[in-house]
């Protein structure tokens, strides 16, 4: 075990000036725990993994000064609620984007705009897609629409993705393996996805290894849906026609240099009022480079079509 996993776990950071709130967001009861600071028009942030609500530090302070920023920890995720998934449905994109409408819901927003990292991008565009009235701007950081994703993946530039296919097998092996050793797995991703280690600092670095070692079947259920119930949906969007109507900006690394695709080419065909840019920061882009990120952000706000 390195040194920097031996280390003493320090309480939980929180985002200053944040207030912390519990809401049910089901009728049975689930309930998602948010942060929420500023006022104005309502933005709402979605982490990734292996990470938390904690990732949006930098931008929700700088987008407080002038909106409501909501920064919520995904079902399954964080300190919100883990509920089992006997059927494959509870972790759908579509299960969680209906999470966050009706957590922004509750807080008193109808319609916001909504930023999704990595996980949190797939929860955001299913939101899009399944809620257009709702939604008004999209904006999604480092990755692809996740039939897209399956597609470009294929021989051996396919092991990037190992975790993909580890979390997509039936209940029981993934799991175990995976919580026979969680920081070492979920710091393999942290470490490893960063070209700036000093982004994520040792306290913040902690925080994400205890929250994903204590989620590990939830976590395993969220990708397990996107190989399973999440393309099925994406699939049936595809053959109706359905599109992303709002205004999308999309920040990505130059995968598709590596693994040999169009990025701006496949995200165009799910949003016609697409901005595409390339980053040249890691994927943890919004501790990395929370600058350009919130810079993308703000002006993606004031687009109207």
């Amino acid at each position: 075990m390195s040194e920097r996993m031996s280390e003493p776990v320090p309480a939980s950071p929180t985002l200053p000036d944040f207030t912390y709130h519990r809401i049910p967001v089901t009728a049975d009861g689930i309930s998602l725990t948010a942060a929420v600071g500023g006022s104005g028009s309502p933005v709402v942030l979605l982490h990734g993994f292996p990470q938390t609500h904690l990732m949006w530090r930098h931008v929700a302070a700088d987008l407080a000064a002038d909106h409501t920023v909501i920064c919520p920890d995904l079902r399954g995720y964080g300190a919100s609620d883990k509920p089992a998934d006997p059927d494959g449905t509870a972790y759908a994109k579509r299960t969680m984007a209906a999470d966050v409408v009706a957590l922004a819901r509750a807080l008193g927003h109808e319609r916001f705009a909504l930023a999704g990292h990595d996980r949190g991008a797939l929860v955001a565009v299913r939101a899009g897609l399944d809620h257009p009235g709702t939604v008004t701007h999209l904006a999604a950081l480092d990755v692809l629409p996740t039939l897209d994703m399956w597609d470009v993946l294929h021989g051996t530039s396919a092991a990037v993705g190992f975790h993909l296919y580890l979390m997509a097998q039936p209940p029981g092996l993934p799991e175990e393996l995976i919580g026979a050793a969680p920081d070492a797995f979920f710091g393999h991703f942290l470490d490893g996805w960063t070209r700036d280690p000093d982004a994520i600092p040792a306290d913040v670095r902690a925080a994400y290894l205890r929250a994903s070692r204590e989620a590990v079947p939830s976590i395993v259920a969220d990708y397990r849906a996107s190989a399973g119930i999440d393309v099925d949906h994406d699939r049936a969007d595809r053959a109706a026609g359905r599109r992303l109507t709002m205004p999308v900006t999309v920040l990505q690394q130059d995968w598709g240099a590596a693994l040999g695709y169009d990025a701006s080419a496949l995200w165009r065909a799910w949003a016609p009022a697409l901005e595409h840019r390339t980053v040249t920061c890691g994927h943890f882009m919004a501790e990395e480079s929370p600058e350009e990120v919130t810079k993308a952000l703000r002006t993606l706000l004031t687009r109207t079509g």
